[in-house]
């Protein structure tokens, strides 16, 4: 049984509800961007701070992660931060419209790090090509992963990927990105020596 989750930043969904009138719920017009895979949420609260013209989609599927994450929004006193519960596709499909989003955040997606499981990864050429019909013209991917085959499979897939410009040029990828918070999650690899690989990509 899921913990109730009584947080004022948590938006309650479910499949088949209607979709949320954004502008309604931020009380205003800011653009959105979607962290998908907040984790417990301090990554997002860091961006929010740091982006205060921007509305924040903070999602995840893990119960207790979205009531860690709401807590420290609650805590920052941040009012452009939602929380949801919902798996990625589901949600976006139902819930965003076309050329919605303004940035797109996946940081530490589970890497499925078996060979014969690597088809069950959510960040693939199909699914950038998906996000791209919820993106504004020049609205961010941010992708960050510990996972070394992960990152450079994100990185060489991106480099061909129609529709999207690389912001890191002539790199693909790299270990440090000046101005991108680093979560609690990242920094314990970090601590143990192992970098984190981010790719950045604008929407064309």
């Amino acid at each position: 049984m899921l913990i109730p989750n009584t947080s004022l930043s948590y938006l309650p969904w479910e499949d088949n509800d209607p979709a949320p009138l954004w502008s309604d719920i931020f009380g205003n017009n800011n653009p959105i961007a979607l962290e998908i895979g907040c984790g417990v949420g301090d990554f997002v609260v860091q961006m929010a701070v740091l982006h205060p013209d921007l509305n924040f989609i903070a999602l995840d599927f893990y119960n207790k992660g979205c009531i860690k994450t709401c807590k420290r929004v609650d805590k920052s006193g941040l009012r452009n931060v939602r929380v949801l519960r919902a798996e990625a596709r589901s949600f976006i499909e139902a819930c965003i419209p076309a050329g919605a989003l303004r940035m797109v955040v996946i940081n530490c997606p589970d890497p499925w790090p078996k060979l014969r499981h690597r088809k069950r990864r959510l960040v693939n050429s199909a699914f950038a090509a998906y996000l791209s019909r919820f993106m504004q013209p020049e609205a961010d991917l941010f992708f960050a992963t510990d996972f070394v085959d992960y990152g450079q499979d994100v990185a060489e897939f991106m480099a061909v990927q129609p529709g999207f410009k690389n912001q890191l040029a002539p790199d693909t990828f790299r270990h440090n990105l000046e101005g991108y918070p680093v979560s609690k999650y990242m920094k314990r690899f970090l601590d143990m020596g192992q970098p984190i690989y981010y790719v950045h990509y604008r929407n064309i």
